[in-house]
């Protein structure tokens, strides 16, 4: 049987992200638009993680989330979900009992980390496909080039003849083949060597594992996009 979570929202928008982050995960979702309705169905579903915003009409986050914690029959943990900077929201999710807190706007790698943490059948992988094209990439002042072997919309393989250290920060430039056609120009860091003094996986070429830095909401959903017609392949 699935595991149940339960996204608790009244901005649609949100609520498709949370999904979306959630769609490689064997999970049963369920949504509601505010903590009445939420409330209702964690007692007719009982699930096994509830992330929730904080403002709410009806009724709010916290009231939820107190009305939860006090109910003996309910054990769901509850992340709350509030702006990032408000201080006065901080305290409110906390005095609330909330198991963890999220901050607006929503990075999927650290909301996938905080959920996995309270629920480990949330998969944290990224949804990534095979795909070779021209790669430009500047370090140290020079411009050089390679070509991708996967990608996923917060990261790339990057097959190069380069010798750079983990943590390196690049520069990168790459056009999406059709049927996106993009131009993607953002910041990379190396999180991971796949050369000859550092072999990890000897079933890809010489180059490293690239973490993108600060790419635009709209460029990640066109990586995504283009992700999506692509052929499957290991996730990390």
């Amino acid at each position: 049987m699935a595991h149940k979570v339960l996204l608790v929202d009244d901005v649609s928008m949100f609520l498709e992200l949370e999904k979306d982050f959630l769609s490689l995960s064997a999970l049963d979702i369920f949504t509601a638009r505010n903590g009445e309705e939420a409330l209702r169905i964690c007692r007719e579903q009982r699930p096994d993680l509830v992330i929730m915003d904080l403002h709410m009409p009806v009724m709010d986050g916290a009231d939820c989330c107190r009305a939860i914690k006090k109910d003996p029959h309910l054990s769901s943990p509850v992340i709350l979900v509030t702006s990032e900077g408000k201080e006065a929201d901080r305290r409110l999710c906390l005095e609330a009992g909330c198991d963890d807190m999220l901050f607006k706007p929503l990075d999927r790698v650290i909301f996938l980390e905080a959920a996995r943490k309270l629920l480990p059948a949330v998969d944290r992988r990224d949804r990534r496909g095979s795909c070779r094209f021209n790669v430009k990439f500047r370090a140290f002042g020079l411009t050089l080039s390679g070509f991708s072997v996967n990608l996923s919309q917060n990261g790339l393989y990057l097959a190069a003849d380069v010798d750079l250290n983990e943590g390196t920060e690049l520069e990168l430039l790459f056009a999406l083949p059709e049927p996106v056609g993009a131009i993607i120009q953002t910041k990379g860091r190396i999180a991971w060597l796949n050369t000859s003094k550092a072999r990890r996986k000897s079933a890809l070429p010489e180059g490293f594992g690239i973490q993108f830095i600060g790419i635009s909401d709209l460029d990640r959903e066109q990586i995504d996009r283009y992700v999506s017609t692509l052929s499957p392949t290991s996730r990390a």
